[in-house]
């Protein structure tokens, strides 16, 4: 039954829509027919394929995806949109392409932009997620924050990762990515880690599963146990270390990618990471604003003070600020305090914290939106992931607002914890209205 008319088009009009199936054209898959008959195309479309389209057919794709998910008879899934092509004898052959801007039967999501959530915890995602296209989650968020902790793993009732994972899938349905992050990036036997990958697919699906690559920097298997052992200092500075290994995860992003893996390239901080991490073809890259942002206000004002007093002691806190946030390495307690300075300075016109274009945190966003309009890669979205306070999401919503990005709108996913974007989902008012609504209704002064 229709309740809503989402197609009407005005008063004192006749609003004419055309269908796929008043083509007249024929498809021995009856059931398929079925699913797509009543889509909509335009007065052009239709123009162009009256009398060209003689039948439909549906690819081995279509078929096996609507098997793996049960989509319900005459419909199609959430997270795909439809693609045909015209061929010489008149066939339309119907596809159906991962997107996760479209929900079921081909309409597209409410707002360009897709939300997403960061967590492993079954609980919280099933309140938000018929909201999602997107889910990120990483062993940090898996084990720490969900199955070894008794407050949010009630009764211990999940025990492993792939439990988490299914449960999820279950909760969050076709429509939507799960991006899990591998447990060890620095497995050197690449057959392990697509073992690894497997079993990802077995519980999600191809279509569903994104793949987290991280970005390895100077930590490669050999001195990973630094970060494990000890006072867990690292002895290599983070722009210092082997070529070899700073491509590390770049190069296994494309072998994953080979391999017929969707990736979500991850740690991503700076703008300048993202150039070479678009040559390992990710479908989402990431821009990280929370910690880097309080860490530039905290920098700023070392240098503020410094510059005030002419007092070395703010640089010396500087450095020791620097080497508790490996911006130095283990080694470099007694790193000269000129250099400190100097590096302190460069961090701060980089990140544009003294100009509008990055005051509010978000000049990475703003630059790798970009770079998005100018890459060849049509289907990488950015994350904007990794925020926190009062003041994060609503300056990441104000710039959506901006005419500048609309081209690209369609191409960002927002993430957070669940709980942190529903705070944004209202405002005092919402209590004080609500009171006078309430008393109203119950017949109270």
């Amino acid at each position: 039954m229709q309740t809503v008319n989402y197609l009407g088009s005005g008063e004192g009009t006749a609003g004419i829509n055309y269908t796929l199936g008043a083509l007249g054209a024929v498809s021995e898959d009856r059931d398929e027919f079925e699913r797509v008959k009543r889509l909509l195309i335009s007065e052009k479309q239709f123009s162009l394929l009256r009398g060209v389209v003689k039948s439909l057919a549906f690819s081995a794709r279509w078929k096996d995806i609507i098997k793996t998910f049960n989509v319900p008879a005459g419909e199609t899934p959430p997270g795909f949109r439809i693609e045909s092509t015209l061929k010489d004898d008149g066939l339309l052959k119907l596809e159906l392409v991962r997107d996760i801007s479209y929900d079921r039967n081909g309409i597209k999501r409410p707002t360009k932009i897709v939300f997403s959530a960061d967590s492993a915890n079954p609980y919280e995602v099933a309140s938000i997620a018929p909201m999602l296209g997107n889910l990120t989650c990483n062993p940090g968020i898996v084990y720490d924050l969900f199955i070894n902790n008794p407050k949010a793993n009630v009764g211990g009732k999940f025990k492993t990762r792939d439990e988490v994972i299914t449960e999820i899938g279950r909760i969050l349905g076709p429509g939507c990515d799960i991006s899990v992050e591998l447990n060890n990036p620095f497995e050197k036997d690449f057959d392990k880690i697509l073992e690894e990958c497997e079993v990802f697919k077995k519980i999600l699906s191809e279509y569903r599963l994104v793949v987290k690559v991280p970005h390895t920097g100077p930590v490669n298997a050999g001195n990973v146990h630094e970060l494990l052992e000890g006072d867990k200092r690292f002895s290599v500075r983070y722009d210092q270390g082997a070529t070899a290994d700073a491509l590390w995860g770049h190069n296994l992003a494309l072998k994953l990618r080979e391999n017929g893996y969707r990736i979500n390239y991850t740690l991503m901080f700076e703008p300048y990471q993202t150039n070479m991490a678009l040559q390992a073809k990710p479908a989402f890259i990431n821009s990280f604003i929370r910690h880097r942002g309080k860490q530039s206000s905290a920098i700023k004002q070392f240098l503020d003070i410094y510059d005030l007093t002419g007092d070395a002691k703010y640089l010396a806190d500087l450095r020791s600020y620097m080497l508790a946030n490996d911006y130095l390495a283990k080694n470099d307690e007694s790193h000269d305090l000129l250099d400190v300075l100097k590096t302190g300075r460069d961090i701060v016109n980089y990140r544009n914290i003294e100009t509008p274009y990055g005051a509010d945190g978000l000049d990475g966003v703003r630059h790798n939106l970009k770079l998005l309009r100018q890459c060849n890669l049509r289907d990488t979205r950015l994350i904007i992931c990794s925020m926190e306070g009062e003041y994060n999401y609503p300056d990441i919503d104000r710039l959506m607002a901006d005419p500048e990005y609309a081209d690209v709108i369609d191409r960002i996913v927002i993430t957070a914890e669940p709980g942190y974007l529903a705070r944004f989902t209202s405002t005092n008012q919402v209590v004080s209205y609500q009171r006078r609504f309430m008393n109203a209704a119950s017949g109270q002064k």
